[in-house]
């Protein structure tokens, strides 16, 4: 008897060990394949006019100061108070400034070293909320390999670090549910997210809270989780009111006001603008996504869909209320959507097998495939095509490269093959791969 307990006890700690190395190998797999896709070949062109010129030049500025300088906490553009953003990402550059050198690749390697922390944040918060694995990894590579994800978090601004805050703060907040401790972490992630992005602070609270009133409401009256939550928060509260004794009400009026801003005047309307984005860049995998949408309405008495539910909800009102001004304002909303993603994939390998995928996912991919064969005659008949600054051969192979993806992926579909869904991941991730290698990636 004492050695079949004995056995019994061996055995399930063999599986624990087993269990443990799988999710080590698959969150380091996902933040060598991240590091290899963002940071590959970020100095290669100039930085961007507009944000990305600003935050070097604030970076620099500060950098010119010895560390224990004040200039670190209140850094200037151009020799007058920068009070558009908080100073965390201009900090970590000028930092690698005074570490390195001033390089264009050192500009822009902050911003994606923390928007490759985020694809294993995602994977990790993905194991959260979804009782088979698959859905979580799904999820995951689908996020790396969308390319408003991938542009944005390998440029020098503010998006790499406010995806990888957001996810790390919610996935504290999911943990939370389990472990009160955990509401320290989701406070420290919500101070980073306000040091790196004043407003997405905000939203990403709101999200919380309201995920929290529907799925976990107790949470919301426990002294222990609110004390955790303080605890973590205090640091970013207490640089607001520092700033504020500092520059009185022109940092309230800069900082916030800009939000507010539409054409030139302060009001708040509502605009199509970031579902515009959301359709024009997404594919494919906006196909699943709003399938996986429609599959948490469905199912919105569990938790993983409370959470894409509220994510996408919140965060879709308010950037069409404030935001609407700003193109890549919707970039933090694409981690909701890629759990959407996940979750329809990983409900595609629980159907039965005499059931047909949707004829429309084949259709779709069907006729996305032919869009780079257009693009690609346009080029070669020298038809005037803005998205490519620079023709060269890797352009071709990325147009070509995006066309099989899709058309095989239509194919496995309509012959209800499940492999379908590695061909789109390993195709998009190496058309993503070929052409951060070009000249046209920005």
């Amino acid at each position: 008897m004492n050695h079949q307990i004995f056995t019994w006890y061996r055995s399930r700690n063999k599986l624990r060990q087993e269990i443990r190395w799988l999710e080590f190998l698959s969150i380091f797999a996902l933040f060598v394949a991240a590091l290899a896709l963002f940071c590959l070949n970020l100095g290669n062109l100039p930085l961007l006019e507009g944000e990305e010129r600003t935050i070097a030049q604030v970076a620099k500025e500060i950098a010119a100061h010895p560390l224990d300088s004040l200039h670190w906490l209140f850094p200037t553009f151009q020799g007058k108070p920068y009070l558009t953003q908080p100073p965390l990402v201009h900090g970590a550059i000028a930092l690698l400034y005074r570490l390195i050198d001033r390089q264009i690749w050192t500009t822009r390697l902050p911003g994606a070293f923390l928007a490759a922390c985020s694809v294993p944040l995602l994977y990790s918060l993905g194991r959260e909320i979804f009782i088979a694995r698959t859905s979580a990894i799904f999820a995951a590579l689908m996020y790396l390999t969308l390319w408003p994800v991938v542009q944005h978090g390998r440029l020098a601004a503010l998006d790499g670090a406010v995806l990888c805050f957001e996810i790390l703060t919610i996935w504290c907040v999911l943990r939370s549910r389990r472990d009160l401790r955990w509401a320290l972490g989701a406070g420290i992630g919500l101070s980073l997210l306000g040091f790196s992005h004043g407003m997405m602070g905000a939203v990403v609270i709101a999200i919380a809270l309201v995920f929290l009133a529907w799925d976990t409401p107790r949470l919301l009256s426990s002294g222990f989780f609110a004390l955790g939550l303080g605890l973590g928060i205090a640091p970013v509260i207490a640089w607001y009111v520092t700033q504020s004794l500092h520059y009185g009400m022109p940092f309230a009026a800069t900082m916030f006001g800009q939000y507010f801003k539409v054409s030139g005047k302060h009001s708040v309307s509502l605009s199509l603008s970031p579902l515009i984005e959301i359709f024009k860049f997404s594919w494919p995998w906006l196909i699943f996504s709003l399938y996986g949408l429609r599959l948490a309405w469905q199912e919105r008495n569990w938790g993983w869909a409370k959470l894409i539910l509220v994510w996408s909800g919140v965060f879709l009102v308010v950037v069409s209320l404030f935001s609407v001004q700003h193109s890549e304002a919707i970039v933090p909303i694409y981690p909701a959507l890629a759990l959407a993603g996940g979750a329809a994939l990983g409900e595609v390998g629980n159907w039965p097998v005499e059931r047909p995928y949707p004829r429309l996912w084949a259709s779709l991919l069907s006729l996305l495939a032919l869009v780079p064969i257009v693009i690609g005659l346009a080029i070669y008949f020298e038809v005037n095509f803005s998205w490519f600054k620079t023709v060269d051969e890797l352009s071709f192979v990325v147009l070509g490269a995006l066309s099989l993806t899709w058309g095989f992926g239509a194919i496995l579909l309509a012959q209800r093959s499940e492999q379908f869904i590695s061909i789109l991941i390993w195709g998009m991730y190496v058309s993503w791969l070929l052409l951060v290698s070009s000249s046209n990636w920005i």
